[in-house]
Order: structure tokens, then sequence, then C-alpha cells
């Protein structure tokens, strides 16, 4: 049967409890609204095993005895409407168990939440803001997402930029200097890390309290939907992160919602993650589907998110992640994979294309599960990237050796190679590798006080060479000393350093170089659109390999040599005779538009199997990257 108050049909029962409710989300949760001509808060929570539910808060002064809800039916549900609930107000709802145990929990569906270390939820409106961000769509969706330039700078708010007093930007405030400075380098997204509500700063937002609620750190939800309408006005792509993996015991959260394990899996074998500290989502549950599917589109459909990087894929997929021997629980079929949580990123996956064709679903996913790109209907899980953590730790390997030991470990850089196409996938350096004494990425690099930045700039132009669309960690391009911290801004102060603002522009030239060519971006899943010139120099440990667009006109020789040993007349073999125009160097960075190119002409000259050569000097950790037709 419906709710009492009509808000709740019985297809919206049947849809919530067959996990295909997709807008779940305009039922639970508390909505402001008018009920027979009277002003209120509608609130519905599930709580299936609880013998009562009250919702109490600043509108009946937190008496337990007081908002008592009803149960629609058998569904689990309990509503209520309470006249004198207005939006700003805070609530929790204070939950009789079983056993006759009180709980205070916040709302799973809240759209706000108290500042920290607050912990109740808030009543706020979502229908209010005007969306002027039409063109962005209109443009967004002419190409193909495979094919569109996709160069990401992952962002955390809270320490990009500060007040001079350590205090948080506004979501205004950050969306301003953010949006000039992105721009401004040429990446074409942001990816942002801990929006939804979180207790813990040290958690950088990984242990999640308020699926539906963007954190009020920074403001409120109309304006971080200010923040993203602004982004996309300014030409800039908004990513979130996005953690349906696992999620924080905390008394007020999802923890033993109703006295039991309602979001979690029971057995602990399942749902717990002892070595986060956390509980695990029960992805047979189709309530917990539903609630997390509908939260994938909310952020996407309500919040114009362009795409959600899925955080932890590893942990779910693999019922024995991060688990010893005898502590967990094999499937039906005696094996590690977790089938339930498959099902649930081919139901997600789809739902998203199908809905928003637009939006890019990203797996971290850190193990060489098949697949994961490629269509559901094909046996794949329909993710739309995968970001490639093989390449990041082979590249970072490379890259922090002595250049006298680079000959030896030659492959690390080709043997990504191998498997590029096996995926859609995105380089990343994110922020896992700045962190906990691995060193920022500066200090990774070796040698001297120059040669550590002669060397990121030859390891960038690798990256941005490379198949695959790109990602960097904020703090990355700057050159920044220390590792991060999400207690601190970045060290901006280490661009009045000549070295560091070198790199910073180098780095700028390296974004627009890849964003304006299609040879580099447009045809990443395609291996026509690479190919080797020289993968084998590993004596000299100099790469040489070409990107081609296959209309012929932008196609590019990056060579790039990874020792300080000058090479005064180096020779590369070219596909043809020609002019060949040097777009980007070390010393120079790239020559934008009427500033005078070195233009060579190859030789007949053969070299690397072919019939063409160029001749140059090469210098010690010396790019040069030719456009030729």
């Amino acid at each position: 049967m419906a709710g009492k108050y009509n808000v709740f049909s019985k297809d919206d029962c049947y849809l919530f409890g067959h996990g295909t409710h997709y807008e779940i989300y305009e039922k639970m949760g508390a909505h402001p609204m008018t009920i027979d001509g009277v002003d209120g808060v509608y609130f519905a929570v599930w709580a299936p095993h609880a013998s009562y539910v009250n919702v109490v808060g600043d509108f009946n002064d937190w008496n337990r005895f007081e908002g008592s809800m009803t149960m629609i039916d058998d569904s689990g549900i309990f509503e209520a409407f309470i006249p004198e609930a207005k939006e700003g107000q805070l609530y929790k709802y204070c939950i009789t168990t079983s056993v006759g145990e009180l709980l205070f929990k916040a709302d799973p569906y809240a759209t706000s939440a108290e500042l920290r270390p607050g912990t109740a939820s808030r009543i706020a409106d979502l229908r209010h803001h005007e969306w002027h961000d039409e063109h962005w769509f209109e443009t967004r969706n002419t190409t193909p997402i495979t094919d569109q330039a996709l160069s990401i700078y992952e962002v955390h708010i809270g320490s990009w930029m500060r007040h001079p007093d350590n205090t948080y930007y506004s979501y205004k405030e950050t969306a301003e200097r953010l949006a000039d400075y992105v721009k401004d380098m040429g990446y074409t997204h942001i990816e942002l890390m801990g929006i939804a509500e979180h207790p813990f700063d040290g958690s950088w937002g990984y242990q999640v309290s308020g699926y539906y609620a963007p954190t009020s750190r920074f403001g409120t939800p109309a304006d971080f939907m200010q923040f993203v309408d602004y982004m996309h006005q300014k030409g800039i792509g908004v990513i979130l992160d996005w953690v349906p993996a696992h999620f924080p015991r905390d008394a007020h959260g999802l923890s033993n919602f109703d006295g039991t394990p309602c979001y979690e899996y029971a057995d602990t074998r399942k749902g717990e993650h002892k070595e986060w500290g956390t509980k695990v989502f029960d992805f047979s549950k189709t309530e917990v589907i539903t609630f997390l599917i509908a939260n994938a589109l909310y952020w996407v459909e309500k919040f114009h998110i362009d795409g959600l990087r899925v955080d932890a894929v590893s942990s779910m997929l693999y019922l024995d992640y991060g688990r010893t021997e005898g502590n967990w629980v094999p499937n039906k079929y005696g094996g590690h994979e977790n089938l339930e949580a498959i099902e649930f990123f081919r139901h997600l996956n789809s739902m998203m294309k199908q809905r928003n064709p637009g939006a890019m679903m990203i797996a971290e996913e850190s193990t060489s599960w098949p697949l994961l790109t490629k269509e559901p209907a094909a046996g794949g899980l329909g993710f739309t990237y995968k970001w490639n953590m093989g390449w990041m730790h082979d590249f970072l390997d490379y890259m922090k050796l002595d250049p006298y030991f680079r000959k030896d470990n030659h492959n690390k850089m080709t043997f990504g190679l191998t498997y590029a196409y096996s995926e859609n996938f995105i380089l990343v350096i994110s922020h896992d590798e700045v962190v906990h004494l691995k060193c920022s990425m500066l200090t990774k690099m070796p040698g001297i006080y120059e040669d550590k930045y002669a060397n990121l700039k030859a390891g960038y132009t690798f990256m941005i060479g490379h198949p695959g669309k790109k990602l960097l960690f904020m703090g990355q391009d700057i050159g920044q000393w220390r590792e991060w911290s999400e207690e601190r801004e970045l060290d901006w102060n280490v661009l009045e350093d000549a070295h560091n603002y070198d790199l910073q522009q180098f780095v700028k030239g390296l974004l627009h170089l890849y964003k304006q060519y299609p040879a580099l971006h447009t045809h990443d899943t395609d291996w026509e659109s690479f190919e080797w010139i020289n993968c084998n120099d590993a004596s000299r440990s100099i790469f040489s390999f070409l990107r081609k667009d296959p209309s012929g006109q932008g196609n590019f020789l990056f060579v790039i040599n990874f020792t300080p040993m000058a090479r005064d007349d180096y020779m590369v073999g070219v596909p043809r005779a020609g002019r060949y125009t040097l777009l980007l160097d070390e010393s120079h960075g790239l020559y934008y538009k009427g500033q005078k190119k070195q233009i060579l002409s190859a030789k007949k000259t053969p070299c690397d199997g072919r019939d063409f050569a160029l001749v140059f000097p090469l210098a010690p950790y010396g790019i040069r990257v030719f456009k030729f037709t």
C-alpha cells in the first residue's frame, strides 16, 4: 500500500525493494513540501529491523518522544511529516532497536550535514538552483568520450589553496581561483577528492558518512551546485571520487544502522575490512543496491557531475582482498570473485550509460581483472576508463632510478605498450604517490638540484606521448618539494624559484599540446595511433616513437633522453622525407603560435629500420617533439 502522506507509492516500495528505484533520493531523506495545505518537511528512512523510529531535531528540541514515524506496510520504510520543521534545521533519527537500544543516526539520504565535529543531518532544498551550463553539455556530447582530450587535475579542495589564517576557501572562492588556474594550465577536467560528507579530515574523504551530502566544510549544497556550474561555464569538466566499497564505523553513520547489519554484510568475513577499520556494503541486498546506484546517478543528474572515479574497485571484486587465509568466504563456485559486486557494477554502469551517455565511470582497479572497460554484454563490467596502475608503478620505478641503472630497466617504460589497448586507460600519478614517505614527484627524481627538474620534464613528456588519458595530482605540476598534506595548502611559494616556474610552464606547454592536437588524444584505444621508432636503445636510455593522426596532417615524433649524457650528433629514423617542425624541447618548452620554430629536413639516410633520418644535437635529459605531415 502507499504511504500515509502519498509520497511513497506502491510502485516506489516495489522498485526500492527490487534494487531499481533510481530516484529514491527524491523520496528518502528530508524534503520540504506542502501536504494538505500545510508547509513542513517530509522524512523517510529505511530501518527494516527497528521497533520504533522518531525524527528528532531543532524543530522539537531533540525530544526522542516526539516525531514518531510510521512504517509503510512491511517495506521497512518509516515516514513522518513535521509541520514545524524548516530548511536549515538539524535532525537525526532516534531508532529503537529490536532489543530496546536507542541509536541516534544521521540520515543516510541527507543532502546536507552539520559541520564536523557535529554529526547531525541538515534539512536542505535542492530545487532552487538555476543552471547555466547548457553550452557545456552541448559541446561535451558532440564527440565520443574516448576520442576527447582528457587531462585531469586531481584536487583536494581543502588543501589546494587556503586563506592566510589557514582556514578553508569556500566553494565559491575556490571555483574562481581554480577555474583560472586549470584553464590557464590546459587541463580539461578536475577530479575532486572528499566531496561527499566525511567526519575525519585525515581520511581525505574516503570514509564517507553522508553519501548524498556535499561536505559542509566549504559551504552548502547550493554552493557546490554553483561551483560545478561555474566550472562548466569556464569549459572545465568535473569528476568526483566516489566510494561504494566501504564506509566507517562511526556511531552516527550506516554501521549497524537499525541495530543490525543493515547496509553491511552480516558475516564479518565479508562485511569488514579490518585493515581499514571499515564496513563493506552488502551487495546482495536490493535496498543497498538502490542506495548506491541512485547515489551515483544523483551526483551526475542533480549536480551535473561529468563522471565518477570509483575508489577501491579491487577490494569489491575480490572476496579475499586484504584478508588472510581462513578469514574470507568463497563464492558458490569456490572462487574468490565477489559475484554480487560484479553484478552491481554491470547494473550500475549500464544504467549510467543508458541515462547519461556522456558521463564517465572510471575504475581505480589495481589488478589485471579482464574486460573492465568492455560492455557487460561482452562479459565486461562497463566502465568507461580504468586507472593504469601498472603503468604508474613501472614508470615511477624507472624515474626514481639513478640514470646509470636505467639501461637495465628499459623495459619498465616499454612494457606498458604491450597491454595499452586492452582497456581504455588513464595514466595517473595520483595523490597516493606523494604521501606516506613516498616523497613528492620532484624529490623522487635522482641527481642534483637541476637534474631533478630535468628528469621530471622528461618523465612528463613521456607520459603525454604515451597512449592513454592523463591525470596529475595538484602540486606535481609546480615541483612541490614537500609531500602533500591535507593540513595545509600547496607550497605555492616554490614558484618564486625560477626552476619551479620553468617546470610549471613546461607542463603547461605539454597540456596545451596534448589538448590541441588530435593525434595525442583521439585514438588512444587504437593500436595504429602509436608506433615505436626505437624502443631498444637501452644502452643510451633514449626512447623515440610516433603518435599518428589518421588524417596524416598532425603526426608527432617524440625523442626523450633519460640520461645526463649529451648526444651531439644524435640520429633518429623517421617514416618519410619532408620537414619536421620542432614544437617542444627541454629548454624552451612549447613553441606557441607566432614563435619561430626550428624546422629540420629528413635526410636519405637509413636509421632505425627507416629510409630517412633526422640528425640534431640531443642535450642531457633532452626532449624533442616534432610535428610532421
